[in-house]
């Protein structure tokens, strides 16, 4: 087998909920929930005052449309005031609001998970090399845009940010919005210090132009949702906060590569008013190589996606099981990062421009990607329902763990959109 060694690096796992990016389910969890606030839920009627005032506390804003409230309390009482609130029969329910984080020339003949041809680039000792790879390791993509290339089908990206420095990704960007608690400098406006939200836009959607890297779905465009901040985390309030404003803008699919590891009320009402709205919901599986669920990718409205490498087979550090509905290529993936100093490239030796990253966070912006591919062709009045079992029935059953590791197979945009094959 011909093998080329193309540069030295530190193998990347991006890490979920608590995981960390030295490797898979070998890290210490850290705090499990944000000091300083919880969520409060109150029932129909009631006078949140009232009860909020009991215990010292005042009314918070809002949270999307969960109808949850983000009520700051004092740091060190937050279990306890839960606690309190959950026992007042005026209280729907109270809940810690969780830490959520980040699940982690032309280019395009690296792109396997695009389509495969014969080599492709993995992982070994270090290194990044190229090998034959699976020929049906890819997901098709390229068959599939001799039917559609997505029609300008609006995707949210719920991450870190998408930079504004590289052309590849920047252009798609229709609309922003930063629910984190980060900021750039004053007078800098380049979003994504952390690298992992710009990676994952570029899968769904970078352009296909001839130059840099091309996305799943090149005619889609990208609405960015920053609720990670420039350390890769966030809250559970963020994201529930960033999926309303996603579909009040217009999200036919929302791409969330993050996860807790406890399931939230308020995030699970901000997924479903989603779902109820129309949205395909897609989020990664997780990086702990066990069957333990996350969250929001759990939740039965939302298609977890777990990580298959260039020879289709499991990840080893992708989360699996049959709550998993998906898989797609995840290990070793090209696309877009910041033009700039970010986190990740100091961590993880990521180039600035392009580079390689694994984890489930880059196999599910391919299945969002998909699932915008068939957005795009689908006649008026289809529901999102509609579009999700396309995705799912149309995934390749055939590779290894289907029905074991993932509930379906590995995700074909070619199936997906009922594209022609060219004859060999």
């Amino acid at each position: 087998m011909n093998k080329t060694v193309i540069a030295g690096f530190a193998a990347l796992i991006m890490g979920l909920g608590a995981i960390s990016f030295a490797g898979p389910g070998n890290a210490a969890p850290g705090p499990s929930h944000v000091a300083g606030q919880i969520m409060v839920k109150f029932r129909d009627g009631a006078a949140a005052a009232g009860v909020l005032s009991r215990h010292g506390l005042g009314d918070g804003p809002g949270i999307g449309s969960t109808g949850a409230r983000l009520i700051r309390v004092p740091a060190g009482k937050e279990l306890q005031l839960v606690d309190a609130l959950s026992r007042n029969p005026n209280v729907e329910y109270a809940e810690p609001d969780e830490v959520v984080t980040v699940a982690d020339t032309d280019y395009f003949p690296r792109q396997y998970a695009l389509q495969n041809t014969g080599q492709a680039i993995y992982n070994t000792a270090d290194k990044l090399v190229m090998d034959e790879g699976t020929p049906d390791a890819d997901v098709d993509a390229v068959e599939a845009w001799g039917t559609t290339k997505g029609a300008d089908i609006k995707v949210a990206v719920l991450d870190t940010g998408v930079t504004t420095d590289n052309s590849d990704i920047s252009e798609k960007v229709v609309a922003r919005a930063n629910f984190s608690d980060s900021a750039p400098p004053a007078g800098v406006d380049l979003v994504d210090y952390y690298g992992h939200g710009t990676h994952v836009a570029g899968i769904i959607a970078a352009a296909d132009d001839g130059s840099g890297v091309s996305g799943v779905c090149p005619g889609c465009s990208i609405l960015d949702g920053k609720v990670l901040n420039n350390q890769g985390s966030g809250s559970s309030s963020a994201i529930a906060k960033g999926i309303s404003w996603a579909v009040d803008n217009g999200a036919k699919v929302i791409n969330m590569s993050l996860g807790q590891r406890v399931s939230s009320r308020t995030l699970e009402n901000a997924v479903n008013d989603a779902w109820n709205k129309g949205v395909v919901i897609v989020a990664a599986a997780g990086n702990a190589g066990t069957q333990a669920k996350i969250y929001p990718g759990a939740y039965p409205n939302v298609i977890a996606v777990a990580a298959t490498d260039n020879r289709n087979v499991k990840a080893s550090f992708s989360t699996y099981g049959k709550w998993v509905d998906l898989a797609a290529p995840g290990v070793s993936v090209y696309s877009t990062f910041p033009k700039h100093p970010f986190a990740l490239g100091g961590t993880n030796g990521r180039s600035e421009g392009y580079d390689i990253a694994s984890g489930t966070s880059m196999a599910s912006p391919i299945a969002a990607g998909v699932a915008a591919l068939v957005w795009s062709i689908s006649p008026a009045g289809t529901g999102n329902a509609s579009v999700r079992a396309k995705v799912e029935s149309s995934a390749d059953e055939k590779i290894n763990g289907t029905g074991t590791y993932w509930a379906n197979g590995l995700v074909n945009a070619c199936d997906a959109v009922g594209c022609v094959r060219p004859q060999p």
